[in-house]
């Protein structure tokens, strides 16, 4: 039997409380799920280099004395993300494609501070630095939030642009999570791209939903039906224990907004790498209304190299998926590669 701790924060009570309250020290998150000392040494030196940061909401999910929980590793310092770095030191010649600071061409995309313009058609605002959890793969890690942030002061450079290219007509939100942005604050940022005329879509790309449910179930969310655009929340979710039934009520939130849902997933090594796995995520997707949209191979951040499952076995699992669900919930299995016009499919 699992056995599992109870989250900190219950019922309705306001969910940027338990955002605060996130795990930050590695000592703490050992000993809440009774995991052994030989990890903390990793921990904290790969915390300080990274920092940890996990809801209490997430952490209940996971299995108590199991190192090898999938949700676990998913924030889990290790020392592991040290090696790729100590290698690069030590090199005169250049350096290996793994341990890059920005594998998808982020700073090399911006139009202006925190604004990427890769693709035709659309524009990405790194909308915040803040997440609810900090997973231990991400590509933004080093990302230099301070020097971009297209909301801040940098706002009307970032409208005029929007307002000067009228081929663009999707908006994405990213971050960190911009759901980590208040509903005031949202509003108004959703209220202004709506005078932008030729806009006609708001793609939003969050986490905050799956670790902090609370997130969805005691805001304030006028702000996503009251505008023109056409609205599309992209979700990050994983692994099918992920999804529990606090998360699917807060789903509940989101009904009547007339806003699509979908769902991408990154292929991870020791967490999702399996067939079955990746079925029963996507058939629990389906039952709470997401439609899987991309299993993205991993971004080769620096520190992440120990997730990466090679591409070969990604194309297996996929042709196993494929013979056993329906295509609509297949997810499409592509690369970001810096430079490229579009997703690379695999």
């Amino acid at each position: 039997m699992i056995t599992k701790i109870a989250p900190a924060v219950q019922g309705s009570a306001h969910w940027q409380r338990e955002l605060a309250d996130a795990i930050r020290e590695p000592t703490e998150l050992l000993r809440l799920l009774q995991l052994p000392d030989s990890l903390l040494e990793g921990a904290l030196c790969s915390a300080d280099r990274f920092p940890l940061r996990v809801t209490r909401s997430f952490l209940a999910r996971m299995e108590q004395a199991n190192p090898d929980d999938p949700l676990l590793r998913q924030v889990l310092p290790l020392a592991e993300e040290m090696g790729t770095e100590r290698d690069e030191q030590n090199r005169s010649d250049p350096p290996p494609s793994w341990g890059q600071f920005d594998p998808v061409g982020d700073q090399d995309a911006m139009a202006s501070p925190g604004l990427l313009h890769k693709y035709q058609g659309r524009v990405l605002l790194v909308s915040t630095a803040a997440c609810a959890i900090h997973c231990r793969y991400c590509f933004r890690q080093h990302f230099p939030y301070q020097q971009a942030n297209p909301l801040g002061t940098q706002l009307p450079t970032t409208l005029a642009y929007l307002s000067q290219h009228t081929g663009i007509h999707e908006v994405i939100l990213s971050g960190g999570d911009p759901l980590s942005l208040s509903d005031q604050r949202l509003a108004q940022i959703t209220a202004q791209l709506a005078t932008i005329p030729h806009l006609k879509t708001l793609r939003i790309h969050t986490r905050l939903p799956v670790v902090l449910p609370q997130r969805l179930l005691s805001g304030q969310l006028d702000w996503l039906q009251a505008s023109r655009l056409n609205m599309v929340m992209v979700l990050h979710i994983n692994h099918p224990n992920e999804i529990n039934d606090e998360f699917r009520q807060a789903l509940l939130a989101l009904q009547g907004l007339n806003i699509t849902l979908l769902n991408q997933s990154v292929l991870l090594r020791g967490i999702n790498d399996s067939p079955d796995c990746l079925i029963e995520l996507s058939q629990k997707l389906l039952e709470c209304g997401i439609l899987p949209y991309y299993l993205h191979q991993l971004d080769q951040v620096s520190g992440a190299a120990h997730f990466e499952v090679p591409i070969s076995m990604g194309h297996h699992i996929v042709e196993q998926m494929r013979q056993k669900l329906p295509g609509y919930l297949v997810p499409r299995y592509v690369q970001e590669i810096s430079g490229q016009a579009a997703k690379t499919p695999l």
